[in-house]
This record gives C-alpha cells, structure tokens and sequence, in this order.
C-alpha cells in the first residue's frame, strides 16, 4: 500500500519550530531528470570551507515532512515524529556553467546532489525508505538539513601524476563523485586519459550526459562511457543495434573496456575509483564467502591492480561505501 502520511498529531507551530531549529540550508534549483531522480542543488547558510572532490556529507529531513504520494506507507510512533532522517550522499557538481566553463566543487556557494527516489524499501532493509519520499516533495526555496562537516577518504590525493590514466567506475547516482573528480582534474590540466564510466538500466537515467558531452568536445583526454542493462538495444536480439546486457564486470574482462576507453587501462599507470552498486564493487568482508559473480575489487587485482591501503600509486584501487 503507497500513500502520502500526514505529518501526526505535531501542530503547525510546533513543525515551524522545529524547521528554525534544525534547518541550515535551502534548495536553490532542482533539476528533474525524471519523475525518480534529480540533481538538488543546495545553499547552506554558512559556507563551507574548500573540500576535497569525492567526499560526502549528510542530508535531513524532519520526520514531520510530508512523504511524496506512491511511495512506501511509513507508520511512525509519536516518539519519532519530531525526528530528523539523515543521510550520506557524495557530493556532485555542476560541471559547466551555461557558457562551457568548467565549474568544480569549489567554484560554486551551493552542494548539489544527485539523487534516486528509493519508493519501497528492499528485502535487506528493515523499514519504509525515510530520506528521499521527502525529499523529492521539496521544491526551491524549500528549507533541510546539511550535515555540520563534509568528510571521506574517497578523493583525487596527491598521488596522480599529470600522465597517468584515472578510470572511474560507477552506477547509477554512484557517479556523482566522479563528476566532482573529473571536474578537478580537468580544471588543473591533467593531461593523462580520464576515463568516466557510468552503467544505469536506461538511457534517461543519465542525468549529466549533455554536460559530458560537451566536456569530450572541449577535452581529447577526457572519455565518457554511459552503459545500459535494460533499454531495447539490451534486451531485444533484433534490435538494430543490440548489445546484450553492458555490465561493466563484464566489458573489463573481454578487454572491450580498454577498447571503448581508447586506453589499455595498465596497472603500472592506471589508478581505479569505484562508486555504487555493491555487486559491481566487489568487495568481500573478512571471513565472508566470496560471491558467485565476483565484483571489480578481484577481477582488478587478477589483471594486476592491488587495494589501495597504504600506497595510492598507480595500480590502486579505491572504492566509496557506505555499508
């Protein structure tokens, strides 16, 4: 059952009070891609101090918002009603202003994020999804929560060299880290092959693809490889231009990645970042059973990449999570 929830028995005076008391920043645009994601571009009150791209910091909402219509019911005690629902999100950017000038995270006074509307909760979750139902009823000029510091260790580091090959790996929302990186990069001449690559079910679910399209005219160095699972071309063999499933695990190993990237993507010059889905990352805990399909983390380290602990060299690999 899917329905919007009023904000419980919390009056009008009450839900003011509590805005002015945890509220710190405003939504200044919103860019809908479709009806389940957007980009949110967010102004908090008191600046931030420059951040390294890739980092993160939390959003909130008061459990006294209301939830968008069509999403999961949540049923919440009184006790909970005047509750604030954070969560993490990397930090995204803009990329270029409307002239083709590059715009990096520290170039704009505003956050933006880049955000899927999660409307039920999955079988591994133990309740309704709380952030996002409310988030995506909030219009510019809306008022939410921004964490008090942004942190992560999911950055550039001083370790690249101007000629050295950076592949990013992502899916779905999970580029937007890799949006800021490669802003950076570009913004201080790198002049190595930045290789962005970005695997969504469909083709609408790529919300900065004019941006990167623009960034590939103005930069030979720079290579942006959108990827689908779900569209006709995938899934129907008679479609004109049929490709199967483009599944990123899938395209490194044959060596099509390399192909596509122009690039052979060699451990001895190449650094990896990994962004998203679980599944594609790869990573297995400790004492835990390695899955059946394994994630990039093994496949790189058979082609010669290692994890990036103490060296973050060329042939290291690092990867965001937040489970």
């Amino acid at each position: 059952m899917s329905e919007t929830i009023d904000s419980g028995p919390l009056t009008a005076e009450q839900i003011r009070s509590l805005q002015e008391k945890h509220y710190n920043a405003t939504i200044i645009e919103r860019i809908d891609s479709h009806t389940d994601l957007s980009r949110f571009r967010i102004r908090p009150d008191t600046p931030f101090e420059p951040f390294e791209p890739g980092q993160y910091v939390t959003l909130g909402l008061g459990n006294w918002e209301p939830r968008l219509a069509g999403t999961q019911r949540e049923v919440l005690p009184f006790s909970k009603q005047s509750k604030v629902v954070q969560r993490a999100y990397s930090i995204s950017c803009p990329m270029l202003d409307p002239l083709g000038n590059l715009k990096s995270v520290n170039s704009v006074d505003y956050l933006e994020f880049y955000v899927t509307l999660v409307r039920k909760a999955d079988s591994t979750e133990k309740g309704p999804p709380a952030l996002t139902p409310r988030l995506f009823r909030q219009q510019v000029g809306d008022r939410l929560m921004v964490g008090k510091k942004i942190v992560g260790h999911y950055t550039l580091g001083p370790e690249i060299r101007p000629d050295e090959t950076i592949l990013m790996l992502g899916t779905g929302t999970g580029e937007a880290p890799h949006n800021a990186m490669t802003t950076e990069l570009l913004v201080n001449n790198h002049r190595g092959r930045i290789v962005n690559v970005t695997c969504v079910r469909h083709r609408k679910d790529l919300a900065y693809a004019k941006e990167h399209a623009r960034l590939m005219d103005s930069f030979g160095n720079y290579c942006y490889l959108p990827v689908t699972t779900r569209d006709p071309e995938n899934l129907d063999p008679h479609h004109p231009r049929y490709v199967g499933k483009q599944y990123i695990q899938e395209l490194f190993v044959s060596g099509r990645l390399a192909e596509m990237a122009g690039d052979p993507l060699d451990p001895k010059r190449t650094h990896v970042f990994l962004c998203g889905n679980p599944a594609m990352i790869g990573y297995v805990p400790p004492g835990a059973e390695p899955p059946v399909d394994p994630g990039m983390i093994p496949l790189l380290k058979h082609a010669g990449f290692q994890d990036a602990h103490d060296y973050h060299g060329p042939g290291s690999i690092r990867f965001e999570k937040y489970w």
